[in-house]
């Protein structure tokens, strides 16, 4: 027979579940309206000829930079921003990296690209469902992708200079693995933050929160597929 605070206790962690079901709805729902947004902008940038322009211009690592930008002013201001703000300032860099993102239709096929794409979707949705359903902590393989995700960086400004072909396609290799690992953590820590009770703290705070989530997994998303099209991509040439 079940005792009242047995119940109460179950009752307890049915809510958090579904408050956690709740947040993790809309932050995938804010990841795919992104990566939708992205994608359309840079189908039809690439298909205007501007991706062709843009190449050959600086004005392409200008806006490199802004995106950087956009990514570090969101996140390091998303407590004090409205809730509209924050959502501007994501679609806005979706469709900004839509516009950069142009160029990898100049150098590879649209088939590869599609199929880069849906591999990397298994792989998304894979580690997606390991970070939800797992008993396991994974806050110390979130540092350690995190760590190397700077090596990565390093590594990539280093090569630029180097132009080896081997440490291009190391670096590919780890990130993979990094960006693997990450999306396994940051689902995991979408999720705790549902369970916490971020649903409780008003309907401003679930926005910000949903956004803040969405530019994480979006982030991994984009730059698993960019490391997977290095392996996967077939050359137009």
């Amino acid at each position: 027979m079940q005792t009242q605070f047995g119940t109460r206790d179950i009752t307890l962690a049915q809510a958090k579940q579904q408050a956690s079901t709740v947040f993790l709805a809309k932050v995938f729902n804010w990841m795919a309206a992104g990566l939708a947004l992205t994608g359309v902008v840079a189908y039809f940038v690439a298909a205007s000829g501007l991706a062709q322009a843009l190449i050959a211009s600086p004005i392409f690592f200008i806006l490199v930079l802004v995106e950087l930008g956009l990514v570090l002013f969101l996140s390091a201001r998303i407590d004090r921003m409205q809730p509209g703000t924050a959502t501007g300032i994501f679609v806005g860099y979706s469709a900004l990296n839509g516009v950069t993102l142009s160029i990898i239709f100049l150098a590879y096929t649209h088939t590869s690209i599609a199929a880069t794409f849906l591999v990397t979707a298994g792989m998304f949705a894979a580690m997606a469902i390991y970070g939800l359903v797992t008993k396991r902590d994974l806050s110390g393989l979130g540092s350690f992708m995190f760590m190397g995700l700077i090596g990565i960086i390093l590594a990539s400004i280093v090569n630029i200079f180097l132009q080896s072909s081997s440490l291009y396609w190391a670096i590919s290799a780890i990130g993979v693995l990094v960006f693997v690992g990450l999306t396994a953590y940051d689902v995991q820590k979408i999720k705790n933050i549902g369970e916490e009770g971020i649903m409780n703290q008003g309907e401003a705070a679930i926005r910000k929160g949903a956004i803040i989530g969405a530019l994480a997994l979006y982030l991994d998303f984009i730059n698993l597929f960019l490391m997977l099209l290095r392996f996967f991509g077939g050359s137009r040439d």
